[in-house]
């Protein structure tokens, strides 16, 4: 007769095996989620940087009280070209609001605001029909952009301060924080900065 085995509690341990597939199961999901965060570091440190609009300078895109996603890295490797639309400190003053304004003119270029009309290397800017623009400020005479410098102005232009003013002149490269590419305000409200 076979000795009979009890089907009682057992106090001895099972030695578990751990198969060489499982290793490699967890190995492989530890290098995905160590991949996943580095990716995620990327993309939050590049366009990780949200901004509050203030004011309408920029409407009919961007209205006051809209928020925007930064492109901080895009600049690291490329400059601003004209139609960009680019966040910066005003002669970077840490202390005040981040504005978001388009460039229409790069370093080497000429402006000039005429009879309400934006001229850039003396021709029309605007292809477009556009309201005339009521103060010319600075660019009454003609400006030339210097190395590192860019000329912006609101898509609002009539309500927008911008490189007309003094206060705000020309932008240096190293006050521009990066490529507004991204804004929303509500669910219904959002999409790509163009």
């Amino acid at each position: 007769m076979a000795p009979l085995r009890s089907k009682g509690l057992s106090f001895r341990r099972r030695k578990k095996r751990v198969s060489l597939s499982m290793t490699k199961n967890i190995a492989l999901m530890a290098i995905k989620i160590v991949i996943t965060l580095f990716l995620a570091f990327v993309v939050v440190y590049s366009a990780g940087m949200k901004v509050t609009v203030s004011g309408n300078s920029m409407e009919s895109i961007i209205s006051d009280g809209d928020r925007v996603l930064v492109n901080r890295l895009v600049y690291s490797l490329s400059e601003p070209q004209a139609g960009d639309v680019i966040v910066f400190l005003p002669n970077g003053n840490e202390k005040s609001h981040y504005y978001v304004k388009r460039v229409v003119a790069v370093p080497g270029d000429t402006v000039l605001i005429s009879d309400g009309v934006l001229y850039v290397n003396g021709e029309m800017y605007d292809d477009e029909d556009t309201e005339a623009i009521v103060n010319a400020g600075l660019a009454e005479e003609e400006i030339t952009i210097g190395e590192d410098e860019y000329f912006v102005l609101g898509d609002n232009r009539n309500s927008s301060e911008d490189s007309r003013y003094a206060n705000i002149g020309n932008i240096k490269m190293e006050y521009i924080v990066g490529k507004a590419w991204f804004y929303y305000s509500s669910l219904r409200d959002m999409g790509r900065v163009q």
